[in-house]
């Protein structure tokens, strides 16, 4: 009984809400975007707008590429080589791909050379290595974290300390995974990952994008200075939060007696825009170009527009082993970590961060 009981709990889920301007030196919306490292989707919604500008078009067609690696050796990521030309000249991107964080061992490359490792017990005791236990394990730990700062890891080759590690990797415990990568470097090519792993028969990918314009869209109204919402007036950060959820997934919002998949409709006060852009990205994009999108769409209001306001949503991997900065990330029944930006006309802006029952609160 104590088992279904459990099985019919609603899982803890977080939201928190913020609410600055782009000008203010405080303001934070940079360091959060810089600090999601993956990223699997990115959104935006844009209300009186049919045609999308060229900027923007081509800051959407611009997000890639990114590459899939079958079969890498753990090891080749603690090698001299890929420290010196990846780690250390730019930003490298490294995630276990097909692999579930509550289920398997899962390996992530962080841009500032951290790799953490998400590993079962017996992995991780074959290994040798000094970790930490999972803060999602449970009374009985069954999994464990470990952090390897490669580019202390690479100051000395001939260190206990690397030795050690590539002791592990390569004879201890091999560890071979399907991996999504990539690397941000102003100037640099693209093709040098191509070239560094030919050998593993490396694949190029683009992201995968959608467009589509819906009219007579009914949206919520909304106050900067209102993030709380106010009866007859505007909608809150939370019900614009799970309006957006709906528009995104592409639900009806008619509320018809008739269906029975769903009787959400839009929350009041609202008002019926004569058509809205929606753009989705979906792929292993980088945190650096979304910054630049985030630019850009504070810049649309650079001229007189119709809209109040747009929007900008990303969605994290839910298997990836952090969510923020190296905040252990676990699943449970979800896995999510989001976040979304209500961009006014006035450079105010609302944040929305959104994780679940296995995440430490947002930053």
């Amino acid at each position: 009984m104590a088992t279904l009981r459990r099985l019919r709990e609603v899982p803890r889920h977080l939201l928190v809400c913020e609410k600055s301007n782009f000008g203010h030196d405080k303001s934070r919306h940079r360091h959060l975007v810089e600090t999601h490292y993956y990223n699997y989707r990115v959104s935006f919604l844009i209300p009186e707008c049919g045609i999308l500008s060229k900027e923007l078009k081509d800051l959407v067609m611009g997000f890639g590429p990114y590459y899939f690696v079958k079969g890498l050796p753990l090891s080749e990521l603690i090698t001299h080589e890929f420290i010196n030309t990846f780690v250390k000249k730019g930003s490298c991107y490294a995630l276990t791909y097909n692999t579930n964080i509550d289920e398997d061992n899962t390996v992530a490359l962080l841009p500032n050379g951290k790799l953490i490792l998400s590993l079962d017990k017996d992995t991780y005791e074959e290994t040798g290595l000094q970790g930490r236990p999972s803060q999602y394990s449970g009374r009985k730990t069954m999994r464990f974290i470990v952090s390897i700062d490669l580019m202390d890891l690479s100051s000395n080759l001939d260190s206990k300390k690397y030795k050690r590690v590539s002791w592990a990797f390569k004879e201890k415990k091999p560890l071979k995974f399907d991996f999504l990568l990539a690397w941000h470097q102003t100037g640099a090519e693209g093709s040098m990952m191509m070239s560094y792993f030919s050998g593993y028969g490396i694949q190029e990918h683009q992201p995968k994008i959608a467009l589509s314009t819906t009219p007579d869209l009914r949206c919520p109204v909304l106050r900067s200075g209102l993030l709380g919402g106010e009866p007859e007036a505007a909608c809150s950060a939370h019900e614009l939060f799970d309006w957006l959820g709906a528009v995104f997934s592409h639900a009806d919002l008619n509320n018809e007696p008739y269906n029975f998949v769903s009787t959400y409709c839009c929350p009041q006060p609202s008002a019926v825009v004569a058509q809205a852009s929606l753009c989705s990205v979906t792929g292993f994009l980088l945190p650096e170009r979304i910054c630049v999108l985030l630019e850009q769409l504070c810049r649309y209001f650079d001229e007189p527009k119709l809209a109040p306001w747009v929007t900008l949503s990303v969605q994290g991997f839910a298997d990836s082993p952090v969510s923020w900065r190296e905040s252990e990330h676990g699943f449970q029944k979800g896995g999510e970590h989001l976040y979304n930006f209500v961009i006014f006309n006035n450079r105010d802006y609302w944040l929305q961060m959104a994780v679940g029952a296995n995440d430490d609160c947002p930053p």
